[in-house]
Order: structure tokens, then sequence, then C-alpha cells
């Protein structure tokens, strides 16, 4: 539900006023800068999620994603944040039900510092998961090595130009399935989970950034 909080910010009492069953209804920016509010709510036994979207916020978040620039915001639910031009991929692509939206492409200058910066921070994360492994953290390690794996996937999808609105199922439609069971058994051991790094930064084919 897109509003203009330029002219008329959403009032999520409003959306309590409907009278649906509603497991929540949350404040404006409840959820984070992203997914800035919304609800779960259950119209004719049909659950249904309301998320609210301020078009003033997405349309600078576009401009910035034309010319390849974007941030990656902390964001409830998800492992390695969401980038601001996630919203922008929503207007791309999702069907509006009413009123008239922009429809913004996924241009070269985005593919490229998206796919640039996401491989960065995959190869950062290796890093520190050779670090944790050393320790003999499973924990710690193959958090690092599920963080590097989203990464990566970001960044294949950035050169295949597509959009990306969530991390479900984005390891599998990046082609990185082959992560899948190292990530499901890494170890505990030292050993074992240094041979689980290689064996991901291998099926990544991105390096672990070298600190010294």
């Amino acid at each position: 539900m897109y509003y203009r909080g330029s002219q008329r910010p959403i009032d999520p009492a409003d959306i309590a006023s409907l009278g649906h069953d509603g497991f929540v209804v949350s404040a404006l920016n409840e959820w984070g800068a992203i997914m800035n509010g919304g609800a779960w709510l259950t119209v004719e036994h049909l659950p249904v999620d309301v998320l609210f979207r301020d078009l003033d916020v997405i349309e600078g978040w576009m401009r910035d994603a034309r010319d390849g620039r974007f941030e990656i915001l902390m964001q409830n639910g998800y492992i390695v944040g969401a980038p601001t031009y996630l919203p922008v991929g929503e207007l791309a692509i999702c069907k509006p039900l009413a009123g008239q939206l922009p429809r913004p492409e996924y241009t070269d200058a985005l593919a490229h510092a998206a796919a640039e910066r996401w491989t960065g921070r995959s190869s950062v994360a290796l890093m520190f998961a050779n670090g944790h492994a050393r320790l003999a953290d499973p924990v710690a390690c193959t958090g690092m090595l599920s963080y590097a794996t989203l990464c990566a996937a970001h960044a294949r999808l950035a050169r295949r130009r597509e959009w990306v609105l969530n991390e479900k199922t984005l390891v599998q439609r990046a082609g990185l399935s082959a992560v899948q069971p190292v990530a499901a058994r890494p170890g505990s051991t030292a050993e074992q989970l240094a041979r689980a790094v290689g064996a991901v930064s291998a099926a990544l084919e991105v390096a672990p950034l070298t600190a010294r």
C-alpha cells in the first residue's frame, strides 16, 4: 500500500478500523526503513499481508539506484540486510491493483555497482568464517558462510539484472544450491570447519579477503 508521506501518511488506525481479524497492525517505521510497517489480516478467511510503502522515499532510492547508488540496511527477517533498491524492484515487477506507479528499469550502473559491492561483502564474510573456523566455533562460522552465500547470490542476480525482493529461495535462484549440503553439515572441529569454508568459497567462486 503506497502513500506519500509529504501529503498524507497512512494512519495505521485506519487499517485497524476496517474491522478485519488481525494478528498485528504496526506503527509506521516499526518494522524498519525498508519494510516500514504493515498489518497481518484475515479477510473473509484469506490471510492478507498489508505492507506500507512511502513513495516519496522510494522514488529517492529509485533515482539513486538508476545511478548505481544504494545502501544496505538492517531489516527484520533478513540475514544480510535489505538494499534500498529492493522496493524499487517491487515497483518494477509487481502488479498494481489500483493507481499509477513508476516502472523502473535495472540499469547497467546498478548492475555493476551491486555485483561489485555484494561480492566484496561475500569475500569479507569468508575471511571471518576462516577466523571462526580456526577457533572451532561452528555457530559463528556457519553464520558467516550463510552470509557469504547470500551476498554472492545477490551479486550473481545483479549481474543478470534480476531484481531481488527478499532472501527467500535466493540461493537457488542464483544457482548456488551446491552450498546447501555444506551449510547443513559444516562440522564442529577446526579442521572440518576449515574444509567447509574452502568448499563454500569454491562453490561461490569468491576468495576470502586476505587482511594480512
